[in-house]
């Protein structure tokens, strides 16, 4: 583990270092091999901390061998130097967001890259963050606006295949989000809130269990598990 005075003192020496994406990076490297993804940035005139309203500074999308596109926000979580933040319990909001959508490409994946831009958006203005097992409604809209698909809000779950991290920033889970039709969001939100957990873990295994174990978001799906 680096010490503060090491820390800074890479710092002062390295403008560019980005000790938290690099963290993010090698979590994902060890899982991809070899594979470079393609990388969505956002203008940084168009970065909530130059004025503008995009929350996320990228997304990265990583092709799976498993037949999907394994989606990664930056911006959650410290990226950067901060002397503040070094050795914190939890880097940041102490999260990224991933989502596996099947898709032939990244340039399918467009839809969900906003989603998850409007999710940052919502929890750095509302000051409320996800954790695992919940559910996120789209008030009855199509996850896709411009598509039929009956998905329309998701579920959270810890990323099915890539682990959290400690960083010199503190704590980095994974939080997967996939996409659920509407009787499956009132399903589980016509309960308590402690029943709504037990069955965002319930919907997520019945899912796993019907030969997608890795719960990729597939827009064409029809069949509802409750």
């Amino acid at each position: 583990m680096m010490t503060k005075a090491e820390y800074l003192a890479k710092a002062a020496v390295e403008d560019d270092w980005a000790p938290g994406w690099l963290a993010i990076d090698a979590a994902f490297d060890t899982h991809y091999p070899g594979i470079t993804p393609a990388h969505l940035g956002t203008l940084l005139p168009a970065r909530a901390m130059f004025g503008g309203e995009e929350y996320l500074d990228g997304c990265s999308i990583f092709p799976s061998p498993n037949g999907y596109q394994h989606l990664l926000t930056y911006g959650m979580s410290t990226l950067y130097v901060d002397e503040e933040s070094y050795g914190g319990e939890f880097s940041g909001w102490g999260y990224e967001m991933t989502m596996k959508v099947r898709a032939d490409g990244p340039d399918d994946c467009g839809w969900a890259v906003s989603s998850m831009s409007n999710l940052a958006r919502y929890t750095y203005t509302s000051k409320r963050w996800f954790e695992p097992f919940q559910f996120i409604s789209g008030r009855g809209q199509p996850l896709r606006t411009d598509s039929n698909t009956l998905l329309t809000s998701y579920l959270t779950v810890p990323d099915t295949e890539v682990n959290g991290i400690d960083t010199l920033h503190g704590r980095v889970d994974f939080i997967q989000l996939v996409g659920i039709t509407q009787p499956e969001l009132d399903w589980i939100a016509g309960t308590s809130p402690e029943g709504a957990t037990d069955r965002t873990k319930a919907l997520a295994q019945r899912i796993a269990e019907d030969g997608n174990p890795n719960l990729s978001t597939n827009l064409s799906r029809t069949h509802n598990y409750v």
